[in-house]
């Protein structure tokens, strides 16, 4: 590339820079902060753009060579419920304009990830007449087909949204083959204009810690047996199956009821369980109604840096999630040398396989979870035998591929 692409990243309802400024994260911060860092490397000047949500926080962050993060100000600089951003495109898309003009900025490309964004972007991509490339992350018709809660379902209006953007965008990144799949079918998308860019790992990050050192740096004791669970605490994870699971383990083996432990990493904890999330304070009542107060410890959200400990320090990792659109975690953990459950409805799932840990079809089935747990837990040869394999198959997909991959798809789509 003889000169920087300009590229404007749009994440209006999600900062890429979450997890450092000790807010909630998901597998959209990290997709956007580290393919950034990485199209950087390819030529790129990356300027990622959201709602700014802390007024102590800098309006700009030069993140890396040729990348920064602009904290927009639009609407009142607090985390907002979701939903709520939809009001706020027009306000974005206007701080955006002022942004560039005040910098005497222009772009060549823009990159929208959730819809909000992407409806922001229909919007400068046709004053500014540059190519939209779209990311959903998730789908709102997959949503609705395994929501658990009205809070869960969308509107109809966001169907209709990524309808229109499927049309409308120059290209559409899919995180997954299933994400591809469900673009084409369910929603008319042009085969043409779909292609997949999965996610990454950092294996700088992410690699394992002797189980010794993480368990001490993490707090847990040296004989604990940890099932960890990581990420939003959300009914869609479910890690209510994952409890009842685990009921039945202590159960089956009672010998283990002081050693046998589910951790799950996520939510905000910081205050009395009184404040609590909805879903986490239906966890606390089940932990309560299945006696296993002692065995499942909330830790709340983790920043990236300090996930590696948790990964090292487990025995296993679940994702018994009803929709993923991809599961980072999964990589994650496979780079720290550590086996994968995960529903069948992941997009990961095809890289987990035999070798690497388990698949389960039905998320709603707790003896079945319960089995697939066992039999792992209970194969502690085979798992020192795997160790290589899962890391091995994590290198495989690292954030340069991901971004090496994106880069051939800007030019051959947009």
């Amino acid at each position: 590339m003889n000169k920087p692409t300009s590229l404007a990243v749009f994440s209006l309802h999600a900062c890429p820079l979450a997890s450092q400024e000790g807010k909630e994260t998901g597998g959209l911060n990290v997709y956007v902060l580290e393919t950034a860092k990485e199209l950087a490397k390819l030529g790129y000047r990356v300027d990622m753009f959201t709602r700014s949500q802390d007024a102590s926080q800098p309006h700009v962050v030069n993140v890396s060579p040729n990348v920064r993060v602009i904290h927009l100000v639009v609407g009142p600089e607090k985390p907002l419920p979701k939903k709520e951003h939809l009001a706020l495109i027009d306000l974005f898309v206007k701080a955006f304009f002022d942004f560039a003009k005040k910098e005497n900025l222009s772009y060549d490309l823009l990159h929208g990830h959730y819809y909000f964004s992407g409806l922001a972007g229909l919007k400068v991509k046709r004053r500014l007449k540059i190519p939209l490339a779209m990311t959903f992350h998730t789908l709102a018709l997959m949503k609705n087909l395994v929501g658990r809660t009205t809070e869960e379902k969308e509107e109809e209006y966001r169907v209709s949204a990524e309808r229109k953007l499927v049309q409308k965008a120059d290209c559409l990144i899919a995180t997954s083959i299933s994400d591809q799949a469900y673009l084409k079918y369910l929603y008319g998308a042009p085969q043409e204009k779909i292609a997949v860019a999965t996610p990454g790992v950092d294996t700088n990050l992410f690699s394992e810690i002797p189980q010794v050192e993480a368990k001490k740096e993490i707090g847990a004791g040296a004989r604990h047996k940890i099932i960890l669970a990581v990420g939003r605490i959300e009914p869609l994870k479910g890690f209510d199956s994952l409890l009842f699971a685990l009921k039945i383990l202590l159960a089956r083996n009672p010998r283990l009821k002081n050693q046998l432990c589910l951790w799950i990493v996520g939510g905000d904890t910081s205050e009395p369980p009184a404040l609590w999330s909805k879903e986490l304070k239906h966890l606390e009542a089940l932990r309560r109604q299945l006696g296993i107060t002692t065995s499942v410890k909330f830790v709340g959200r983790e920043p990236q840096k300090r996930l590696p400990y948790y990964y090292s320090a487990a025995s296993l990792v679940v994702m018994p999630s009803h929709y993923e659109s991809f599961g980072i975690v999964a990589l994650e953990a496979m780079a720290c040398g550590r086996p994968v459950i995960a529903s069948n409805v992941t997009g990961v799932s095809s890289l987990i396989g035999t070798k690497r840990g388990k698949l389960i079809t039905s998320v709603n089935n707790p003896l079945l979870l319960a089995d697939q747990i066992e039999d792992l837990m209970t194969n502690g040869g085979k798992l020192t035998q795997v160790k290589e394999e899962l890391k091995k198959e994590a290198r495989r997909h690292t954030w340069t591929k991901t971004a090496q991959k994106m880069h051939q798809i800007y030019k051959n789509y947009c």
